[in-house]
């Protein structure tokens, strides 16, 4: 994902990100994750737009730039992160930052009055409401992420993930992507409820 800004630094942060997300223990949170990511960015572009984009760009950029499986500081290790290397550009960088923190609790996070803020959570979340096919290879990538944690552990922790989304009134912050993912979402849940339980 180019930033186009212009900045002459761009190119090498633009290489030490990818290889952070090329790092062997990603097997969901790497490169293909960033690329769907990309995609949906002009997804929205195309559509409701963004009002911010460069800080978008650069919070999906960062928003996984650490990644540890199974620590609870991943969100925050990487927004610092982003304030090393951002910290002299001509960005609104506690708006990056503010979104990178946001995704340690997607379904908790009050969007409302920040359309920037909706639209890119609903984007890094938009796998639950992909093809079947598509879906189970994400469960599988974060169960092998995680495959150092006891299977029963592991599984029951995903189960409270799933629980908790199906609980939710929508799946979704906006619009444009309710509309588009959350009646696959839900399906897709399901099924995998389904699967946890008979295991």
């Amino acid at each position: 994902m180019a930033l186009c800004s212009d900045d002459p630094r761009e190119p090498e942060l633009l290489v030490e990100l990818a290889s952070r997300y090329a790092e062997p223990h990603r097997a969901y949170h790497g490169l293909a994750h960033l690329d769907a990511l990309a995609r949906l960015y002009g997804d929205v572009e195309r559509g409701p737009g963004w009002v911010h984009p460069a800080e978008v760009k650069l919070a999906i950029l960062f928003h996984d730039a650490i990644y540890e499986p199974g620590r609870g500081d991943n969100e925050a290790r990487s927004a610092a992160l982003a304030g090393e290397r951002l910290a002299d550009w001509p960005i609104d960088l506690g708006r990056v930052q503010a979104m990178i923190h946001a995704t340690a609790a997607h379904d908790r996070v009050d969007a409302r009055g920040d359309p920037d803020l909706a639209l890119f959570l609903d984007a890094d979340m938009a796998i639950i409401g992909t093809p079947p096919a598509i879906y189970d290879a994400y469960t599988r990538g974060v169960q092998q992420e995680f495959a150092k944690i006891p299977a029963a552990m592991f599984r029951a922790g995903r189960r409270a993930f799933v629980v908790a989304q199906l609980a939710r009134a929508s799946l979704f912050h906006t619009s444009f992507f309710r509309d588009r993912y959350d009646r696959q979402a839900r399906a897709n849940l399901e099924r995998e409820l389904t699967a946890l339980d008979a295991t």
